[in-house]
């Protein structure tokens, strides 16, 4: 496994063409879990949102939403392209989540995922716990229902 270098830095309104890209090429439509640009917008222009970019090499390779709101946190979103997985990109990404949450003052970070996605082992070896589970959440593109599991790391 090679581990690139990943700079992260602060990210906004001008980065959602590139988390959108990185969105299309992550995220299978067969589970529509993917956020639309106006959703990731609406979502930025909230209190307490941030949007966290890593870049690889030169190029967006993966990006983080997330948000904190009355001692709460939740990443709501986490994505790294096709051809930057499994390179350390991710767990650099969760990683800086806790760590920005846990600076804003939250005392536990949520997330939920599809049952079945990959990214759980990534989750759990970041301290994340299953907590619950939605049945059909996630509609995909033939009209097919997904479970979510919903997951938690205390923070403090």
């Amino acid at each position: 496994m090679s581990v690139n270098l990943v700079e992260l830095r602060e990210g906004g309104a001008q980065d959602l063409t590139s988390v959108n890209q990185i969105m299309q090429d992550a995220f299978d439509p067969q589970y529509g879990e993917a956020w639309t640009k106006p959703q990731c917008m609406g979502m930025l222009s909230l209190p307490g949102v941030w949007l966290t970019i890593a870049n690889s090499d030169g190029v967006d390779a993966g990006f983080a939403l997330a948000r904190e709101v009355a001692g709460d946190a939740e990443l709501l979103l986490l994505a790294t392209r096709k051809a930057t997985q499994r390179r350390g990109i991710g767990a650099t990404l969760v990683r800086a989540v806790i760590a920005e949450a846990h600076a804003r003052g939250a005392e536990q970070l949520h997330l939920e995922v599809r049952a079945g996605n990959d990214a759980v082992r990534l989750y759990c070896s970041a301290g994340f716990a299953k907590v619950g589970e939605r049945k059909d959440y996630y509609k995909g593109r033939t009209g097919e229902l997904f479970n979510a599991q919903t997951f938690a790391r205390v923070l403090r």
